[in-house]
């Protein structure tokens, strides 16, 4: 049998792991490992990917994947134990490699006593109380810290209470995919940096590596590993492997208010002690512990007290095979990683793995990699295990016997049952995908044609106002007609313009956010993945082109969280297809001009164009460019959370600053620099009529390209090539070069119009758009982009103007 063949609700014990290379690697190091023991817990409403709760968590992997996965099924009386959908309580279930846990005498319990945490200076790993160091820098050094953790575990939330920073947090995987540094509060010379989430020091993405690189070559004054309190065994994985670095480790226990409320608790000091380094319990979004955490991080960075355990193979444990193994390659490899500047024991770990960036760092001869290779098979044949599947057992087997020495968990947390509960509805088989259009369906009609679009008019009443305001007193002051004309019909009509439509990108975030936040973005991608991957993606693609209705800008960034480089290539060059919202502006103001109305069935027809045209070259990318298979879906679902209002209202208030930067910074100098080339002509004359102007012989070069779209006037010219700088630029420009929007519907016909807002929402992304893709695949990419779309909208606007013609 293969994981394949379960049904919901059954469990086995997996045997062996197929596939290779890193894939498998990161099968292992989430936790399938031969003698887990996984439960699946449902089928997305395709059919595919499916849901198995593995080591007390939720991992989705997609058929094609379990088939490769080799299983013994259980009994009937252990399946319906495993289906009820609770989780096992401490001492009562199966540990990691699927060994007996010890401690079963607190099964059935209920809460172990907890300790009180030692104060400062008493943890176990900091030597012992009264001791007295020496400080290992000088007064003036400023101290490095790295907050390390899972994805989903925390880590933004504690960075922004630290430092006082405002990044956004959201409720799936892969928020974070750059580091970002801060300094923390109260505590001078003092450096922390958020880095993106990883689940091991084996990476499987872009933004896993660059996790690993920093903590392997930035070398940190100490690593404050960040651990989700409800998911301790999956969260340890990671935490086995930061012990190895040599480096001061503080470990924080967040969510520890989550664990408690539903009857969980921690002994802190006996886990202290089986780690090694000194554990906090903390909540960071409730602020709680975080100055006790700071206090640790501090004394162990002043004065670099390392973790003292880092030996988690037994000599006891199957025969000591991989103990013996670990320890020969140590005394083998140690020259090799002193020069390499490597730490000896995660080193040695990883040269047993057979890691490639590893092996390469440590550039052994040919003699030495034949050594070290017959001491690693030597380990195989006695331990009856690969050693990728040797390694990753023997921290699953401690991590399991930390549990149950110090982890009372609860039967099952209320946030995991009401998850399960909304997920009936949400991802159910005929519920799923209906219910995703019909959101969607609610955020754009709420967006465009209630909330967004009252705000929007009380919006522009008020620049309306301001700007009649200044009016009548630039006419009173009697300032020069020049001047006033700029200020007026220049920085007013066009900045104004693009003003008003602040009210409509905030409301588009708002609702984002709440998506984002509370969870649903995760499923999306859950019960999508089948459909993304017939045009050659993963489903974790439909996260970046979400954003993408946002900002094309972050969501191409977030495409490191892609562990494919085909995938991440490939959903970059699709995500500027998604109309981001600085679209909007153009999309309403012709839809006032020339569709009064029927704001929100246009506006839904375009978006739904964008996706469609994304798909058509999503095709034709997979069958010339990207041949070949999307990588495998592996991802955790997190819990359904209430989103936070913090969190919610600093999204919307760092795009409004965005969209009030833009407009004050690019678009007001396009607007001026518009005005100045429509009001004067070559000689520098002020004109009477605009078509005498140089931007009038300008535009007026490249207007036969666009003649055949009904967009021939030079005026409209000019609009689209401003919209290279930002897309709101395009309205600002009309208000410049035309009167009032009657202007532009008398020199356009309603099938010009919807030409214009076809060829609008497809060509080339803003200039910053472009600068990040640049930044992610390179010059030739970036500008491959800006013709490639121009093309493709040209080509789309042509055949709409041609059909409306004939109708």
């Amino acid at each position: 049998m293969t994981l394949r063949d379960l049904k919901a609700g059954e469990s086995a014990r997996i045997d062996t792991v197929g596939g290779e290379g890193a894939l498998r690697q990161h099968f292992l190091d989430m936790g399938l490992i031969p003698g887990a023991e996984a439960t699946v817990v449902k089928f997305a409403p395709l059919g595919d990917p499916m849901e198995l709760r593995i080591h007390g968590y939720e991992l989705t992997l997609r058929l094609d994947d379990a088939d490769r996965i080799e299983i013994t099924g259980l009994d009937k009386s252990r399946e319906g134990a495993s289906a009820s959908g609770a989780e096992l309580p401490a001492g009562s279930g199966t540990g990691a490699g699927g060994h007996t846990r010890a401690g079963a005498e607190n099964a059935g319990r209920g809460r172990r006593p907890r300790a009180p945490h030692p104060a400062l200076g008493e943890s176990y790993a900091a030597g012992g109380k009264g001791k007295e160091r020496t400080p290992a820098f000088p007064e003036d050094h400023i101290y490095s810290f790295a907050l390390v953790g899972n994805q989903n575990s925390g880590k933004t939330t504690l960075f922004n209470r630290l430092t006082g920073a405002n990044q956004h947090v959201g409720n799936f995987p892969g928020v974070t995919v750059d580091r970002k540094d801060g300094v923390i509060i109260g505590q001078k010379n003092t450096l922390i940096t958020d880095l993106p989430g990883i689940y091991s020091m084996s990476p499987y993405s872009s933004e896993e590596l660059v996790s690993r690189n920093f903590v392997l070559d930035e070398k940190p004054d100490a690593i404050i590993n960040i651990v989700d309190a409800t998911n301790i065994e999956r969260n340890l994985y990671l935490t086995m492997q930061l012990l190895e670095m040599e480096r001061p480790v503080v470990i924080a226990l967040n969510m520890m208010d989550e664990l408690t409320g539903n009857h969980g608790s921690v002994d802190i000091n006996r886990m202290e002690k089986m780690l090694g380094a000194p554990v906090v319990p903390i909540s960071a979004a409730k602020n709680q512990g975080v100055d006790e955490l700071i206090k640790h991080a501090v004394n162990v960075a002043k004065y670099q007290i390392k973790p003292e355990k880092q030996d988690f193979c037994s000599e006891e444990d199957h025969g000591g095979a991989l103990h013996r193994c670990i320890h020969s390659v140590s005394y083998l490899i140690e020259d090799h990683a002193k020069r390499a500047d490597l730490p000896l024991r995660f080193a040695a770990c990883k040269v047993i793995e057979g890691d490639q960036r590893i092996l390469a760092k440590l550039a052994f001869e040919e003699n030495e990699a034949a050594m070290l290779e017959n001491v690693t098979a030597q380990m195989e044949a006695e331990r009856g295990l690969d050693r990728s599947a040797a390694i990753a057992d023997m921290r699953f087997d401690y991590i399991g016997k930390v549990c149950d020495a110090c982890v009372t968990k609860p039967a099952e947390s209320r946030e995991h049952a009401r998850s399960g509960k909304i997920d009936r509805i949400l991802t159910g088989k005929y519920t799923a995908i209906p219910i995703f259009v019909l959101v969607m369906a609610l955020v754009f009609y709420l967006t465009f044609n209630v909330i967004g679009l009252w705000l929007q008019d009380l919006f522009d009443l008020g620049i309306h106002a301001l700007a009649d305001l200044t009016d009548h007193a630039m006419t009173a002051a009697g300032i020069s007609r020049v001047l006033h004309d700029l200020i007026i019909n220049g920085i007013f009509e066009g900045v104004g313009s693009v003003l008003s439509f602040l009210p409509i990108v905030v409301t588009m975030f708002f609702f984002l956010s709440l998506l984002e936040d509370s969870g649903y973005i995760a499923r999306v991608a859950f019960f999508m993945d089948k459909l993304l991957r017939r045009i050659g993606l993963s489903g974790r693609s439909i996260v970046p082109m979400l954003i993408g209705f946002g900002c094309t800008v972050p969501a191409v960034m977030s495409t490191r969280t892609l562990p494919s480089e085909r995938d991440r290539r490939m959903t970059i060059l699709l995500t500027p297809f998604m109309s981001c919202t600085a679209k909007l502006p153009i999309y309403a103001f012709f839809v006032s001009a020339f569709f009064p109305g029927r704001g929100g069935l246009i506006m839904t027809g375009l978006y739904l164009l964008g996706i469609i045209t994304g798909i058509l070259i999503a095709f034709l990318y997979k069958k010339t460019l990207f041949q070949g298979e999307a990588v495998p879906f592996v991802m955790e679902l997190p819990n359904y959370r209430l989103p936070s209002p913090r969190s919610t209202v600093q999204l919307m208030w760092e795009k409004a600053k965005d969209f009030l930067h833009k407009a004050f910074s690019v678009i007001l100098i396009a607007t001026i620099v518009v005005w100045f080339l429509q009001s004067f002509d070559i000689r520098f004359h002020l004109v009477q009529n605009s078509a005498d102007s140089m931007m009038a012989m300008i535009a007026g070069v490249i207007a036969p390209v666009f003649a055949p779209l009904g967009l021939g006037d030079w005026r409209v010219c000019t609009a689209l090539i401003s919209g290279f700088m930002a897309k709101e630029s395009v309205v600002s420009t009309l208000e410049v070069l035309f009167d009032a929007e009657g202007g532009v519907a008398a020199v356009l016909s309603p099938a010009a119009a919807g030409a214009m807002l076809i060829f609008s929402l497809l060509y080339t992304p803003c200039v910053a758009a472009i600068a990040s893709i640049r930044r992610e695949l390179g010059g030739k990419w970036a500008a491959g982009v800006v013709l490639w779309q121009c093309v493709i909208a040209w080509i789309a606007a042509f055949v709409f103007h041609a059909a409306a013609g004939l109708l």
